[in-house]
C-alpha cells in the first residue's frame, strides 16, 4: 500500500483501490451487453439456422467472396504500410519542399467516402469523362478501365493510407535526433539509420496503422460494389434478402476474420520492442539531395490523386448539372429541397450519435479509469472489440433482429432510434480511448475538495469532471460524428422509410448513373467533412 508522510494513502493508492458505486457497476454491464449484442446475435441467429460448419459456412458460395476478401486487404494494408510510412519519414524527417503543406494535405482523403473516389475514378476514366478527355487531346485515345480487383485496391489505397500516415509522423516527430546522429557517426548509411532506428522505434504506429486499413477493407462496401469486386461485403448485401441462410454464413465468416486479425495483432504486439522512448531533442532531417524531385513527385502525384482528382470530379459534375438545370436543358433529377433534407439529416444524426456515443463510453471509462474495476475492464474490451465489426455486420444484425421481432419491428422498425444505436456500437470505440485519458486527467485534488465542501456524485461530475474532461471529449465526439457522416451501410439497410442522408443518396445516385446529382451532394458532404475535419483536428494539432 501507498502512504503519504503522515501515514495516509495517497491520491493515487486511493484511486486505485477506490470501488465502483452500484450503479456505475450495472451501468457498465447494461452498456457492454448492448455494445455486444449485435455481434452476439449475429453469431446466435447464424447458428440457429443451420448456417454454422455443418452447413454453408465453409462451402464454395462462402470461401469464394472470402478468398477475395483476404486477397483485397492484404493487398491494400501491405501497399499502404509501405506508402503511409515513406510519406510520413518524407514529410517529418526530410528537408521535402514545401512540407508543411503536405503535412495539411497528406491526411485530407479521410474525408472522402470510399464509394466517392471509387465513382471519380470510374466516371472520369470513362468516354466522356473529364479524365478520359484530356488525355484524348494529348494522343492517348484509351485507358484501362478501373473495374474489380485492381480498381478497388488503387481506390482503397488512396484512401486509406492516412490511417498508416499519421501514427507513423506523429511517432517520427518524437523520435530524439540523439540516435541517428549516434548511428550516423558511427558509419551507417541514411537507409541503413532509417532501418536500424526509425522503423523499429515506429513499429507500434505502423502495426496499428496497418490493422486498421487491414480492418477497413474488411469492412469496405462502397468501393467494391461500384468496381464490382465480390468480397464479402458485397456478397452478403447481394443475398441478405434473396438468400438469407447464405447471408447469414458470410457474415459469420467475415465476423470470424475480423475476430483472428485482432487476435493476431494483439499477439505479435506484446512481441514487438516498446517504442515509446522520446526526448526533448530536435528531430533529425535528412537532406534528399538529388532525390528531392522524386520526392516531390512522388508526394504531389499522391495528393493529387487522393484529394484533388476526386474533387476536381465532383466540382466537374455539380457544375455541368447546375448549368445543365439553370438553361432548360435539363432539370436535375433530384430537387434542392431533397438535397437540403438529406444535409439536414446528416448533420443532426451525425451529431446525436456523436453525443450519445460519448455519453454510452464515459461510465465505462470512469470505471476503468478512476475505479479499476474489473467490470469496467471487461466492458472496456467489448466496446474496443467492436471496432473490428464491420457496419455491414452490425446493419444486417439489426435488420435481421427486426424482421424476426415482431415487439422490436412494430417500436423501432420505422424509427431513428434503431439507425442511431447502430451508429454508436460500431463508432463508440473511438470515443473510448480519449475518453480514458479525459478521465484520468481530472486531478484527485479536485474531487477531494469538492467532497470536502459538501458536494455530492453527482454535482461533482457535473462541476469538476465536466468542465476538466470537455475538450478531450468534444475530441472523441468530432471522431466519431465525422465517421458517421461517412458512414454508408448502416445508412442504407437501418435508416426508416423515407429517412435519406447525403451517403445514401449521393450512393444512389451514383448507381442509378444520376452524375451530376450525385456531384453536386458529393461537393457538399466533402466540404463539410473538410469543414469538420478542420476545426476538430488540424486546427487542434496546430495548438498542441
Amino acid at each position: 500500500m501507498t502512504t503519504g508522510l503522515s501515514g495516509e494513502m495517497t491520491p493515487a493508492a486511493r484511486r486505485g483501490r477506490s470501488s465502483a458505486p452500484p450503479a456505475l457497476r450495472v451501468a457498465g454491464v447494461v452498456l457492454a451487453f448492448l455494445f455486444a449484442f449485435p455481434g452476439v446475435y449475429l453469431v446466435f441467429r447464424a447458428l440457429r439456422d443451420g448456417t454454422g460448419p455443418e452447413g454453408l459456412l465453409w462451402s464454395a458460395r462462402t470461401l469464394g467472396p472470402m478468398w477475395r476478401t483476404l486477397r483485397l486487404a492484404i493487398s491494400v494494408s501491405a501497399s499502404a504500410l509501405v506508402l503511409g510510412t515513406g510519406l510520413a519519414w518524407l514529410a517529418m524527417r526530410t528537408d521535402l519542399p514545401l512540407r508543411r503543406l503536405w503535412r495539411v494535405l497528406l491526411p485530407l482523403p479521410l474525408v472522402y467516402p470510399t464509394f466517392v473516389g471509387a465513382a471519380a475514378f470510374i466516371r472520369t476514366l470513362n468516354p466522356g469523362g473529364l479524365a478520359n478527355d484530356v488525355l484524348a487531346r494529348i494522343g492517348i485515345a484509351s485507358v484501362p478501365e478501373l473495374r474489380g480487383f485492381f480498381g478497388a485496391w488503387l481506390v482503397l489505397l488512396l484512401m486509406t493510407y492516412p490511417y498508416v500516415y499519421l501514427p507513423v509522423a506523429a511517432r517520427l516527430r518524437q523520435l530524439p535526433g540523439s540516435l541517428e546522429e549516434s548511428a550516423r557517426l558511427l558509419g551507417d548509411s541514411a537507409f541503413a539509420v532509417f532501418r536500424r532506428i526509425c522503423l523499429p522505434h515506429a513499429g507500434t504506429a505502423i502495426g496499428a496503422g496497418t490493422l486498421l486499413v487491414f480492418l477497413y477493407t474488411l469492412s469496405d462496401f462502397g468501393a467494391v460494389q461500384l468496381m464490382r469486386y465480390d468480397t464479402l461485403t458485397r456478397a452478403i448485401a447481394t443475398n441478405y434478402l434473396a438468400n438469407p441462410p447464405v447471408a447469414l454464413a458470410l457474415s459469420l465468416m467475415l465476423l470470424m476474420l475480423a475476430a483472428v486479425v485482432v487476435l493476431a495483432e494483439r499477439w505479435f504486439s506484446r512481441r514487438m520492442p516498446d517504442g515509446t522512448r522520446s526526448g526533448s531533442q530536435r528531430p533529425l532531417d535528412y537532406h534528399l539531395g538529388r532525390w528531392r524531385p522524386v520526392a516531390l513527385a512522388t508526394v504531389a502525384i499522391t495528393v493529387f490523386a487522393s484529394v484533388g482528382a476526386p474533387f476536381i470530379a465532383l466540382v466537374d459534375w455539380a457544375q455541368r448539372g447546375v448549368l445543365r438545370s439553370i438553361t432548360g436543358d435539363r432539370a436535375l433529377a433530384v430537387d434542392y429541397a431533397s438535397i437540403a433534407d438529406a444535409t439536414f439529416n446528416t448533420v443532426w444524426v451525425s451529431v446525436v450519435a456523436a453525443v450519445v456515443s460519448v455519453a454510452a463510453v464515459l461510465p465505462i471509462a470512469m470505471l476503468v479509469g478512476r475505479h479499476r474495476s474489473r467490470t469496467g475492464s471487461l466492458a472496456h474490451a467489448i466496446v474496443i472489440s467492436t471496432f473490428a465489426l464491420p457496419g455491414l455486420l452490425i446493419a444486417l444484425s439489426m435488420r435481421f433482429w427486426t424482421l424476426r421481432t415482431d415487439l422490436v419491428l412494430e417500436l423501432l422498425g420505422d424509427s431513428t432510434v434503431l439507425l442511431i444505436f447502430a451508429y454508436v456500437v460500431r463508432f463508440g470505440s473511438l470515443a473510448m480511448g480519449v475518453s480514458v485519458i479525459a478521465v484520468r486527467s481530472v486531478p484527485d485534488r479536485l474531487h477531494d475538495s469538492a467532497r470536502l465542501l459538501g458536494a455530492g456524485p453527482v454535482r461533482r461530475f457535473f462541476s469538476v469532471d465536466l468542465p476538466v474532461m470537455g475538450p478531450a471529449l468534444g475530441a472523441g465526439a468530432g471522431l466519431v460524428l465525422l465517421s458517421v457522416m461517412k458512414e454508408l451501410p448502416i445508412s442504407l439497410l437501418v435508416s426508416p422509410l423515407g429517412f435519406s442522408t447525403l451517403t445514401t443518396r449521393i450512393f444512389g445516385s451514383f448507381e442509378d448513373a444520376f452524375i451530376a446529382e450525385a456531384g453536386l451532394m458529393g461537393v457538399i458532404l466533402v466540404v463539410l467533412s473538410f469543414a469538420l475535419t478542420w476545426f476538430l483536428v488540424v486546427r487542434r494539432q496546430e495548438h498542441t
